[in-house]
C-alpha cells in the first residue's frame, strides 16, 4: 500500500481536467492505496459550497459522485 498525492490545478473552466485528480484518487482506493488530494490555483474554487455539485467532465462521472466515495473513505483534500 502506498500513499499517493494527486494535485489538481483546474477548476470549473475545465471540468474534465478538474475531475481527474478525484477520479484517480478513487481508483487508488480501489487498488488498496491511501490517496490524498491537493487543490492548487483554480482548483481551490472546487472546495466552495455547491461548486463541485455542478462540475461534470466529458465522459466522466459527476464530480459530486466521485467526491462522495472519497469522503466515505476519509481522503484528505488540501487547499
Amino acid at each position: 500500500m502506498a500513499k499517493i498525492l494527486y494535485a489538481g490545478s483546474f477548476g470549473t473552466d475545465d471540468p474534465t481536467r478538474a475531475t481527474l485528480p478525484f477520479l484517480s484518487a478513487s481508483g487508488a482506493i480501489d487498488a488498496g492505496h491511501e490517496p490524498e488530494i491537493a487543490l492548487l490555483a483554480e482548483a481551490a474554487y472546487l472546495a466552495k459550497d455547491g461548486v463541485a455539485d455542478e462540475v461534470s467532465g466529458f465522459g466522466l462521472p459527476k464530480l459530486k459522485e466521485v467526491l462522495s466515495k472519497l469522503v466515505e473513505h476519509g481522503v484528505p483534500v488540501y487547499i
